[in-house]
């Protein structure tokens, strides 16, 4: 499959993916990640692997496009949710210190 990865064509195989990243030890997963073979690796540690450019001339998301097209299962790190939002007049309450039920 033709590809283009910081500017540059590729013509990347999944055979070929999987022979470069075999022996190559997983670093620690920080942000999106990419299953190859048994092992998971971040995205910017395959895509320096198979283009052999520094970390920086390319995105993880161009890396994580490649790899999906190529049929390997990439994941995005988990987003926790923020807690719901207060309205003004509860906001306003909280700043101010709400009233003790029991003196109501």
């Amino acid at each position: 499959m033709r590809c283009v990865i910081a500017r540059f064509p590729f013509d990347l195989t999944k055979s070929g993916v999987l022979e470069s990243m075999k022996g190559i030890k997983p670093e620690p997963i920080t942000g999106e990640s990419v299953i190859i073979g048994r092992c998971h690796y971040p995205v910017k540690q395959v895509g320096e692997v198979i283009t052999r450019q520094d970390r920086r001339d390319f995105t993880s998301g161009e890396v994580t496009r490649a790899m999906a097209r190529l049929g390997f299962t990439c994941r995005t790190p988990e987003v926790a949710t923020p807690p719901p939002a207060l309205s003004p007049l509860q906001n306003a309450s909280a700043l101010l210190g709400s009233p003790d039920p029991l003196e109501l």
